[in-house]
């Protein structure tokens, strides 16, 4: 248990998690801060830390007035330039010349809607409020106060240390998947193809060895010698499936144990390469499209 203070208060942090789609509601006791991913980055709901200083009914005039400030601005304007091509300097320009007047006055969607900026975007509904980059929310939680910011950075490093590791273990799972998969197909090449020949004098059998590149053009579009070459430093401790995304370890897992089967049927190389090719594209496509769709919603 950890006790901070915000201005007269004092809050204890025993944090969790809250899952909720793409969102993460860190909970801090009397305060949610909700991370939401965007575009494969981390956004977290300024509004949620502005009630931590001023509390349910005033978190609005707490970014309004944040916004108001020069440093503020141009803060915000070098981190539009940095990773916004499309900031209107322009514009930012203008406002950064009125802010500190008595009569300035900048709401978040004048800013993005003038400016085009992506750093900051409101969100409506349940989880609604104004969020920021985390960047920008951590320069944000500055204002509020110090520790307030420092405590935030630890426990969103903390949920972030928590998606790795579960990331980590549904990797080695598919990863674990794929492998044994693949002692299945070399099972059913040993079985099926070597058989087949005079050993001895007929060295064709040692096809099934190249059995994996079928996999790999299949799949990837190139050899293991190919990525080899063309990663010779990489090559050195791994190989082109350990770099393989989690849809592709998927589809490898399913692409081994259709070959395995045409394998047994007897089917040529030429057939069970354009058959996998076809699966591995059909089956690439449906995972990635509900990957888009998890994104959307």
């Amino acid at each position: 248990m950890i006790c901070f203070y915000i201005g007269n208060k004092i809050l204890i942090s025993t944090v969790r998690e809250e899952m909720d789609g793409k969102n993460k509601v860190i909970v801090v006791q009397n305060i949610n801060i909700t991370v939401s991913e965007e575009n494969f980055d981390d956004y977290i709901c300024i509004t949620d830390i502005a009630k931590a200083k001023a509390g349910e009914s005033r978190g609005a005039d707490v970014i309004k007035n944040w916004m108001r400030n020069r440093v503020t601005l141009e803060f915000l304007g070098t981190w539009e330039q940095i990773y916004n091509p499309a900031f209107k300097v322009v514009e930012f320009d203008h406002f950064k010349s009125e802010a500190g007047l008595h009569t300035f006055v900048l709401s978040v969607s004048e800013w993005i809607e003038k400016t085009e900026a992506i750093g900051l975007f409101v969100k409506r509904g349940k989880h609604g409020g104004t969020y920021a980059h985390k960047d920008i929310a951590f320069e944000f939680a500055s204002a509020i106060s110090p520790v307030f910011k420092l405590y935030l950075i630890k426990e969103f490093q903390r949920l972030k240390e928590a998606e790795n590791d579960a990331k980590k273990i549904e990797w080695d799972a598919k990863r674990f998947l794929s492998r044994n998969n693949y002692l299945i197909q070399t099972d059913a090449v040993k079985n099926y193809l070597i058989p087949s020949g005079n050993y001895k004098e007929n060295l064709e059998w040692l096809a099934y060895a190249e059995e994996a590149d079928v996999l790999n053009v299949a799949l990837f579009g190139f050899t293991a010698k190919a990525w080899r070459d063309e990663n010779p430093e990489l090559a050195k401790k791994n190989n082109v499936r350990d770099f393989a995304s989690i849809n592709e370890l998927t589809v490898l897992s399913n692409l081994e144990t259709h070959n395995a089967q045409m394998l047994r049927e007897g089917r040529n190389k030429t057939e069970r390469f354009q058959i996998l090719k076809d699966i591995a594209e059909y089956q690439l496509n449906i995972l990635n499209a509900a990957e888009q769709i998890k994104l959307i919603e």
